[in-house]
């Protein structure tokens, strides 16, 4: 496959000029939703009795075409909250993921646990966008940005009152980790081929500055890969094609927690 990163990243920039013409700075700054005070996913994520995993609603991928086209944002994401999620992760890149930021509104009106707005963001209106449809955290990608525009972009985020996680994939994408980026999400899979590797989060693990929260992220399909990534250092998990793909995502995510609390407690 080739570089689909950089053709995402490419059609993006396209896209965030066509917004910036249909809702202007000043719009998005008197949307109702940008004055509320964000919730923050590290508390979350450390809360005992939550499950440590930041649930996702995804339609598409690039790399499996449509994995779920008939549940509704409302049905996947309060089930979700009800069973222990720390977070909702939210897609709302509509070319390539078939998501809207409407998605994200309904998920927020419904839930009272963080949002991630997770999408490619590459100029600082779409962080202002995040904070005005009700986003608590934004995804930075090192992959697809410079060292100075993290700095520059997580920057924006905290001002506003927003959490920041930055993905990376390799060990000297961490060099990208500033002073504003509060989680660090280990992509399991390569953004560049799509391949997953689910051991990279346990490589990096000990890599990341210690005072940033963990994220695993994708791969995770099985409730003693969150067993191995605890013990590996990991406080989040980001997962969204597993419970996706299945006919119900909501009665996938409740197994999953069940499996996961048996897990632990044969631990103890």
């Amino acid at each position: 496959m080739k570089n689909i990163l950089a053709e995402i990243v490419a059609h993006k920039h396209i896209e965030v000029a066509a917004r910036k013409q249909l809702r202007s700075v000043a719009e998005l700054e008197q949307a109702p939703m940008f004055g509320r005070e964000t919730l923050s996913l590290r508390s979350f994520l450390r809360q005992p009795g939550k499950t440590g995993i930041i649930a996702e609603f995804k339609r598409r991928s690039p790399s499996k075409g449509l994995i779920n086209g008939d549940v509704t944002v409302q049905q996947v994401t309060t089930a979700y909250t009800r069973y222990g999620a720390s977070g909702l992760s939210v897609l709302t890149d509509e070319k390539f993921f078939g998501g809207t930021t409407d998605d994200l509104l309904q998920a927020r009106s419904y839930n009272q646990i963080p949002v991630l707005r997770k999408d490619f963001i590459v100029d600082e209106y779409q962080i202002l966008e995040a904070k005005a449809i009700g986003a608590d955290v934004i995804l930075l990608i090192a992959e697809c940005l410079t060292t100075e525009e993290v700095k520059y972009l997580s920057s924006f985020a905290a001002n506003l009152g927003l959490e920041v996680l930055l993905e990376v994939h390799s060990e000297s994408q961490l060099e990208k980790v500033s002073e504003h980026v509060h989680l660090v999400g280990v992509n399991n899979r390569d953004l560049t081929t799509f391949q997953v590797d689910f051991n990279r989060s346990c490589e990096l693990a000990p890599k990341i500055p210690a005072d940033k929260v963990k994220v695993a992220e994708s791969g995770i399909n099985d409730p003693a890969n969150i067993i191995t990534l605890k013990q590996a250092g990991f406080e989040g998990f980001l997962i969204g094609e597993y419970f996706m793909r299945q006919e119900d995502p909501a009665r996938a995510f409740e197994n999953f927690v069940q499996e996961l609390e048996r897990l632990k407690l044969a631990q103890q």
